[in-house]
């Protein structure tokens, strides 16, 4: 009886547990998203194209714009209208099975709803009469009775009932503009030019409005006609934008479909666009910090390269020697980070680099670059504030280094470059043995026994701001979100922002 008692309750607190939760409404989701940005969730996960980078791609030419907040989810058949509510619009990377009732009825009622719709190539071949199809366009022997309404909001759809659809081999053609008023495409010029499959004979639904076209050339297997590849499309009182072109990412670099592919998504958001005409993949602030990047003189990795990377407040120029300290630096840059091994560099270099610290621009010296200039003591001991030693040099011994070490790093004090950072732990090469000025600002340290103990400081030079990052040696401290977080906070902190 007792057992009976104790299953009845808490049968009871379950069902009132489920009672009390509640679909949250749109406006509860605001504290998840980028405030002022609209909301994009890319469907993916399954299509016969490459979507492990086509998705990832899509995702990186809407956040380039700064105008979008953009989700992605893999298993679109888990879709529900709560799940769907937050968002602005949906973009379909998807060409697989069907999704369910539930997920379908979803999206419909989205679309259908006023919000907006955008689909890329392949997108337009599923859900309708053609074979479903694996990774790499093969067969799986599925076949699926068709979605109706996807063909009706997508606005076009393959079929295999004769003229099939299908296209020609892959290969460079033109994509003119047939609306160049149409909010997409104003501002772009009246072609393009792709590299990709030139869809041919899709079945177009009514009130379609083709915005572009491609002539489909016979003599490559084509209809010889002008093939729609672009166009807009209503859906109840929902926006939809489909794209014929992108392929693979290397069909959707070109700047054409990178451009309208993101006005697009803008117009079936937000039935307006914004975007500009020309949209870069790396794009930087108006006001960006410009870097001189200096290598040359020690081996090492590529992934070096990603620390400083796709930042929008930072410019890199990369010149190794010995070309490095060439020219007026003052002019051209903020900051010199040092990434080299060099003991020596011409007369007229010298003194460009000289001049540039006696400026006020900033310097950020890493890892081995310690070792530069072993008989130039204005640099290592005024500026830098440290020496690793090449040979020794009685009574001091040579400095020494040991790779592939596990080190626990902590931050010291509250300067600006290291406030707020928490303790790591990496794995990288140690320094030992380094001279050292006396009453550096030590940013780091470690207490490693095969380390001196600091692993960065700010250098004792007083006309400009110097800083020096022992870390950074291969992958595993390139990679590191916290490493790159602390170089990026030294750059700009040199460059007195």
């Amino acid at each position: 009886m007792r057992r009976a008692a104790l299953t009845l309750f808490a049968g009871l607190f379950a069902l009132a547990g489920q009672a009390q939760v509640a679909p949250l409404p749109a406006s509860a989701a605001a504290p998840y998203f980028q405030p002022g940005k609209i909301r994009v969730l890319i469907l993916s996960g399954r299509n016969n194209h490459d979507w492990r980078t086509t998705t990832p791609f899509l995702k990186r030419i809407l956040e380039a714009t700064g105008r979008f907040d953009v989700r992605v989810t893999e298993e679109p058949a888990g879709l529900t209208a709560a799940a769907l509510r937050p968002y602005d619009v949906l973009v379909s990377d998807y060409c697989g099975p069907r999704w369910g009732v539930t997920a379908e009825q979803a999206v419909a009622a989205f679309v259908r709803s006023g919000k907006g719709l955008a689909a890329v190539h392949g997108a337009s071949y599923a859900f309708g009469d053609m074979p479903v199809l694996g990774p790499g366009h093969r067969p799986i022997g599925l076949v699926q009775p068709a979605w109706p309404e996807w063909a009706a909001m997508i606005g076009g759809s393959w079929t295999a009932a004769e003229p099939r659809t299908a296209h020609a081999p892959r290969h460079l053609f033109d994509v003119q503009w047939r609306d160049s008023a149409h909010p997409i495409a104003a501002g772009l010029g009246s072609t393009f030019r792709v590299s990709d499959e030139l869809y041919h004979t899709q079945r177009m639904q009514p009130g379609v409005h083709v915005l572009a076209t491609a002539f489909d050339a016979p003599d490559n297997g084509g209809t010889g006609r002008d093939e729609p590849l672009l166009w807009t499309n209503r859906f109840g009182d929902g926006r939809v934008f489909y794209t014929a072109l992108g392929h693979d990412v290397a069909a959707m670099n070109a700047p054409g479909f990178v451009v309208s592919f993101a006005r697009g998504v803008e117009w079936a958001a937000t039935s307006k666009v914004s975007l500009p005409a020309a949209i870069s993949l790396d794009p930087k602030d108006p006001d960006a910090l410009r870097l001189l990047l200096v290598t040359g003189g020690h081996p090492h990795e590529q992934s070096f390269y990603a620390v400083l990377d796709s930042r929008r407040d930072m410019r890199v120029d990369v010149n190794p020697h010995p070309i490095a300290f060439n020219g007026d630096l003052v002019k051209a840059y903020d900051v010199i980070v040092l990434y080299d091994l060099v003991q020596d560099v011409p007369e007229a270099q010298r003194k460009n680099l000289q001049t540039f610290l006696e400026s006020g621009k900033g310097l950020v010296v890493l890892h081995h670059a310690i070792a530069d200039f072993q008989a130039w003591p204005w640099w290592w001991q005024d500026v830098v504030g440290g020496r690793y030693l090449l040979a020794e040099e009685p009574p001091a011994k040579a400095s020494t280094y040991l790779h592939d070490q596990d080190i626990d790093v902590t931050p010291v004090g509250r300067h600006p470059i290291v406030q707020g950072l928490p303790p790591i732990y990496i794995h990288d090469e140690t320094y030992k043995g380094m001279w050292r000025a006396p009453g550096l600002e030590i940013l780091l340290t470690t207490n490693h026994p095969t380390s001196d103990g600091p692993l960065a400081w700010i250098g004792p030079w007083k006309k400009s701001r110097v800083v020096y990052i022992q870390l950074g040696h291969g992958r595993e401290a390139h990679e590191n979100p916290w490493y790159r977080e602390l170089v990026a906070r030294a750059v700009r902190w040199s460059a007195g922002r």
